[in-house]
């Protein structure tokens, strides 16, 4: 029976938390990474824990050879991504590189107009550094690039944001994805994707921040201190792809359900 190789979270963030309790859900040989373990890893055995910079590569070392990577911050600076690629990032791991949706250029066009569906064929933005690292990655290593949509999840609220006035009534196309989503599709990808392609994750289902601000003002009575503005019209982006290829069904397909479990577990604030 062959051994499964070590994977490693490169970046043990919001996501990469969620990708190792999914992981270690289902006893994948899973360890974490941070610049500072100790500090930020407290949560994780410590002997899942990895000490890992990008600026140091004295620390690259410290991975285990061969190893499947799931890479989860930006993709940047370019020279360092290349040097550190070069140095571990090797057949017959894998790799797997979370990009962002921001990479795809919006079409112009009457604002009163549906933007166009946006799928992976659609022209990215390489004057940007993290598609530069990416494009890097995914033409020398054969990463398997994931441009995701925002992300929200339990304490990453979108009711909060309205609620905080950080985003308001404006007529822009958002497109989300549920945290925990992304980190079955992280996996699925790592293991069914094809090398060197590029996949877009969200929930299929792009809405306008008026719509949501509505409903969420309708469900919950919070509104943005924002103003209505029509001045960005936002990208729909398609998510066929990656559901077809690694055979998912989302777990968070309605947005406001998802929004209703999260507010329903969401920790008041404490008042002192």
């Amino acid at each position: 029976m062959t051994t499964p190789r070590a994977l490693v979270i490169l970046g043990s963030g919001y996501t990469g938390r969620w990708i190792y309790k999914l992981a270690r859900q289902q006893s994948l040989p899973i360890l974490a990474s941070s610049r500072h373990p100790n500090r930020h890893l407290s949560d994780v055995e410590p002997s899942r824990r990895i000490r890992f910079d990008l600026a140091e590569p004295s620390t690259w070392s410290g991975l285990p050879p061969d190893a499947d990577l799931i890479w989860t911050f930006p993709a940047t600076p370019l020279e360092q991504v290349r040097a550190f690629a070069r140095h571990s990032c090797r057949p017959p791991g894998r790799l797997v590189v979370l990009g962002s949706t921001s990479a795809y250029d919006r079409e112009g066009g009457p604002l009163d107009d549906l933007p166009p569906w946006i799928d992976e064929a659609h022209p990215v933005n390489t004057g940007l550094p993290r598609v530069q690292g990416e494009e890097y990655l995914r033409t020398h290593h054969e990463a398997i690039i994931l441009r995701v949509a925002g992300i929200y999840g339990p304490n990453r609220n979108p009711v909060e944001w309205i609620r905080q006035g950080r985003v308001g009534p404006t007529n822009k196309f958002v497109n989300l994805i549920h945290v925990e989503d992304l980190a079955h599709l992280c996996l699925l990808a790592l293991q069914r994707g094809q090398a060197g392609d590029t996949y877009n994750v969200s929930d299929g289902h792009p809405r306008r921040w008026a719509d949501i601000c509505a409903e969420v003002s309708g469900r919950w009575g919070v509104v943005s201190a924002r103003q209505a503005d029509r001045s960005e019209s936002g990208k729909r982006i398609r998510n066929h792809k990656i559901l077809t290829h690694v055979g998912y069904t989302l777990q968070h397909p309605e947005f406001y359900d998802a929004l209703q479990s999260i507010e329903a577990h969401r920790q008041p604030p404490i008042r002192l």
